[in-house]
């Protein structure tokens, strides 16, 4: 499952738990978009309380989205993932050097205060790592 609420005007927060499913996978991309309408150098919160793969019908369905997706992601300039996972801090702090303009952060699913700190940093305090 996958929820996403719009919890200001710059910025998603996103929980990800079990498996998704092509259908899931279709409901949750059209939310994300929608969800995402009007936000420019936006936020997101991501607490993945329970990932597993998602069904190779779910993954079809991405990728058949991904032109849709990219535009929507330009509209981010900063991710914090929550995840006590290290082989899922290792790969969304991979992503956000593979995405122009979106730094990624991973943080420990205890460390939310950091986390939302990180992300509501004014872009005159912060610098690139």
């Amino acid at each position: 499952m996958l929820t996403i609420n719009r919890v200001a005007p710059d910025r998603l927060d996103m929980v990800i738990s079990g498996k998704l499913h092509s259908d899931d996978m279709r409901r949750v991309l059209d939310e994300y978009v929608a969800k995402s309408d009007g936000i420019e150098a936006g936020k997101m919160l991501c607490d993945v309380a329970d990932y597993q793969l998602p069904s190779l019908g779910a993954v079809a369905v991405e990728f058949s989205q991904m032109p849709r997706l990219l535009r929507v992601v330009g509209k981010f300039r900063r991710a914090a993932v929550l995840t006590d996972e290290t082989w899922l801090k290792k790969i969304s702090e991979l992503e956000g050097h593979l995405i122009p303009g979106l730094e990624i952060r991973a943080f420990k699913r205890n460390e939310r205060a950091e986390a939302e700190a990180w992300l509501n940093e004014s872009p005159l305090d912060y610098a690139p790592s």
